[in-house]
């Protein structure tokens, strides 16, 4: 007994030790899984080693597309494919999207547009192995400025959690190289805190059960306080005196009203009510810059994903998607 006992110790000593040399603070991860989480330690080890970095991951996350100027990016998702898509999209599943939007009181057209931003309605889903982007992220995050390694960490974590909650196959999951999963591109928290069973069948599947799919978009933007039938952004006429300092950079929650805006030189080029709550946004267009007032709605967009860029080119999908859906 006691032979066996010093064999499995020493078997466990050289696992850990093999992975810490494999993914530099690793061994710590697995340890904390297992003592916050109940995780079994020997087996997030094992599935650890399996890990692989991908320097093609450090690449992606050190140049995003949402680094672009706007009139670059804008033309990645606004194209006739991809309005033709969402309204084909939309046909398709009209009654799913129908019911989402009156569960969860959020417009058809917003929730097509975010699948067909993030995913082209599902044809590309990401072929990164979402064990192997979540290690690389946790252990190995590059240089940038912006350290958000524990960030991933967090992620990695819940990636783990979702196996046993989901029974996800851990080992074969495949997203995007920031380990974002299925045709909404949920990160491991968001699956764990968003995801709905729309079908009814105990599990919540974001690849193949399209109600699923559907419904957790809806319950995301829901959860965050969409607005049904209200405004996202209107372009903005700006005075030649206009108090620039209140252009949003980073922060797009809508901390004043449209008077206060107006009074400081920037009106909506719609009437909407003085008191509603508003912030301005400026994107770069090619050889000038364009304004808009943005609203509540807007800032909800950008919880899915914190770019401005990303808010606006769901937006504008979503407005050529429901014009074509009408034809």
């Amino acid at each position: 007994m006691m032979k066996r006992f010093l064999a499995l110790a020493l078997v466990s000593i050289l696992s850990t030790s093999c992975l810490a040399q494999q993914h530099p603070g690793a061994e710590e991860f697995a340890a904390r899984a297992a003592d916050e989480y109940e995780l079994n330690q020997e087996e997030i080890i094992a599935l650890l080693e399996e890990a692989r970095f991908k320097q093609s991951i450090v690449d992606a996350i050190s140049r995003p597309a949402e680094g672009k100027p706007w009139y670059q990016y804008r033309p990645i998702f606004i194209t006739d494919k991809r309005i033709r898509g969402g309204a084909e999209f939309w046909r398709e599943h009209e009654d799913l999207i129908a019911q989402a939007s009156e569960q969860f009181e959020v417009d058809p057209q917003i929730i097509v547009a975010i699948i067909g931003v993030e995913t082209f309605y599902g044809r590309i889903t990401g072929s990164y192995r979402v064990l192997d982007a979540l290690t690389t992220l946790s252990f190995y995050y590059p240089d940038t400025g912006n350290d958000r390694s524990d960030f991933f960490s967090r992620e990695l974590m819940n990636f783990l959690l979702l196996g046993s909650e989901e029974g996800l196959p851990l080992r074969d999951v495949t997203g995007s190289y920031a380990g974002a999963m299925g045709l909404g591109q949920f990160i491991p928290s968001s699956y764990r805190e968003y995801a709905v069973d729309m079908d009814g069948d105990g599990r919540r599947d974001l690849w193949s059960s399209m109600p699923d799919v559907i419904g957790s978009v809806a319950n995301y933007l829901h959860r965050h306080r969409w607005q049904f039938g209200q405004p996202v952004t209107y372009a903005a006429d700006v005075a030649e005196d206009a108090n620039m300092d209140r252009v949003s950079r980073r922060n797009f929650k809508p901390e004043v009203t449209v008077a206060d805006l107006t009074a400081e030189g920037f009106t909506p080029v719609v009437p909407v009510d003085g008191d509603t709550p508003a912030a301005v946004l400026r994107l770069e267009e090619e050889g000038s810059d364009a304004f808009f007032i943005t609203f509540d709605n807007f800032y909800v967009i950008t919880r899915y994903n914190r770019s401005p860029l990303y808010a606006m080119a769901v937006f504008e999908l979503s407005e050529a998607i429901e014009a074509e859906f009408r034809k």
